[in-house]
């Protein structure tokens, strides 16, 4: 003679939809699952209903705030028990010290009795929150919704983690529509392997809980006068849910259309300022090129003279080839400028010792420093570790900063290049004895044009650009400049350029 099979035991969701007159369920975010049991809670708190609570919350600060407010706040005579799963872990549902925080709850010395699930419970996917009361039965199970795997272009475009995270609610209202459920819930727990729990303040066996609230149960004498009425009811919460979730979801559109209005406003003001920017430079460069014209234009009207000297026709000459000189500096420094702009983001930096590139770029400038009467030197210890930068890169700093030091320094007096290591980086330091820079004028030195006034008013010529570009190429490199100069006493640029790291 076979037995007849026991039937799987339900969870409370598949339990409540196979009742008569369920609603039907309601896909939801869980920011509208939570704010429903939070009007629920609401609710018990200002009616101060003596009530048993069964409660099964994600985990998270905000959903275990929503349970110890329902546990502090109810009447004295409340039972509250918390559940969770056992791949939750044991802090999906918290104990009252985490309310240390609020005074109004914390002051509450009972703690919920925390019921631990089973692996393979039918409540492992489950989250609900049960009130039974003389004044108020009802039940709000949520399911999580199993969905497909997204492509990382579409996972990329949710911003918000609810969306990826959806639930299917339902509900029911009225002892008549709860209490077979309560009987599912007791059933599952009376399945449980594990038989302890941790109450507030001793322990509790399975047996134990369930003849607790069966008792309390039974001292309430509940009957069913209110089932014609709970279909209805939990028609109209599930209305309200869905509603809920309606709003919550025009919400969401509108706050992303306006962070997307916010986000277009910020790039059209850059956008502007971009603009702005390449204006501004555009008429300084017009206006740059225009001065050296302009001048050459002057020197070679008066060589046209008929009574021109000799000593003014030098002169005149000296000046075309000052003023060709700038010109070509200029449009030189301009053509890197924009080469620096296309290359941005593409170039990939070596490993390059300093001892490779320093020493020539010094030897080049002896002949033009030996000539003016400056002394040049350099130390540059062969076991320091490799810079991260690019070959042109760094001769074009060297150059840039090694022309300064010779073309400010007057004859007889020094430029000397020395390197050593400083944590993560190496600092190359260009020393000189020249003439120096104001302490007003130091701020300025590295803006496109700019150009040092001279204390002798001799014109030094140049395009202003020299080292705003040695500031762009550190830049690029992950390197920074500063100096320290004072008139009259030289100047010290202290260059940093970050070692390379190599990579596996």
């Amino acid at each position: 003679m076979t037995l007849p099979t026991q039937p799987p035991i339900r969870s409370l969701f598949d339990s409540l939809a196979q009742q008569k007159n369920a609603p039907e369920a309601v896909s939801v975010s869980p920011t509208t699952f939570k704010g429903v049991v939070g009007s629920w809670v609401d609710s018990l708190v200002e009616q101060s209903c003596s009530a048993l609570v069964w409660a099964k919350f994600p985990r998270g600060e905000a959903w275990q705030a929503e349970l110890l407010r329902c546990v502090a706040l109810l009447p004295d005579d409340r039972q509250v028990y918390a559940l969770s799963a056992s791949d939750e872990g044991t802090d999906a549902v918290p104990l009252m010290p985490s309310l240390e925080g609020d005074s109004v709850l914390a002051s509450s010395d009972y703690q919920p009795v925390m019921i631990q699930l089973d692996g393979d419970n039918p409540l492992r996917r489950e989250f609900f929150f049960m009130v039974i009361s003389k004044e108020f039965c009802g039940l709000i199970v949520a399911q999580r919704v199993k969905v497909k795997r997204q492509s990382s272009e579409l996972a990329a475009e949710s911003t918000d983690g609810d969306r990826r995270n959806m639930l299917m609610v339902s509900c029911a209202m009225g002892w008549a529509d709860v209490k077979p459920l309560l009987h599912g819930l007791e059933s599952i727990l009376e399945t449980q392997t594990e038989e302890i729990l941790d109450g507030a303040k001793s322990e509790m066996t399975i047996a134990g809980c369930l003849a607790k609230w069966r008792s309390q149960l039974t001292a309430w004498n509940l009957t069913d006068d209110i089932q014609a009425t709970a279909p209805v009811s939990a028609g109209l919460t599930n209305r309200q849910i869905y509603r809920q979730e309606d709003l919550w979801q025009r919400m969401m559109v509108h706050r992303k259309q306006s962070e997307m209005v916010d986000g277009l406003q910020r790039q059209n003001e850059e956008l502007l300022q971009t603009v702005r920017s390449k204006d501004e430079f555009l008429s300084t460069v017009g206006q740059e090129l225009r001065t050296p014209l302009t001048n050459m234009k002057t020197a070679l009207t008066l060589l046209n003279s008929p009574n021109i000297k000799p000593p003014q026709r030098q002169r005149y000459m000296e000046l075309l080839v000052r003023e060709c000189d700038r010109q070509t500096s200029l449009i030189g420094s301009l053509l890197d400028l924009v080469s620096l702009d296309q290359m941005a983001g593409r170039e990939t930096l070596q490993a390059i010792l300093l001892s490779d590139v320093v020493p020539g770029v010094v030897s080049t400038y002896q002949p033009l420093a030996e000539e003016k009467g400056v002394r040049l030197a350099y130390t540059i210890p062969d076991d320091l570790p490799p810079i991260a930068c690019l070959v042109p890169w760094l001769r074009q700093i060297v150059v840039g900063l090694m022309h300064n030091g010779v073309k400010f320094t007057p004859p007889g007096g020094q430029v000397w290049v020395k390197a050593k290591q400083q944590g993560d980086f190496l600092q190359l330091e260009i020393k000189d004895t020249g003439i120096g820079i104001s302490v007003q004028e130091i701020p300025k030195i590295f803006d496109r044009f700019y150009r040092v006034r001279q204390v002798t008013g001799e014109d030094q010529g140049g395009a202003g650009l020299g080292l705003t570009i040695v500031q762009q190429l550190l830049l690029r490199c992950g390197g920074s400049i500063s100096v320290k100069s004072r008139p009259g006493e030289g100047s010290i640029f202290s260059v940093m350029m970050p070692i390379y790291v190599y990579r596996e």
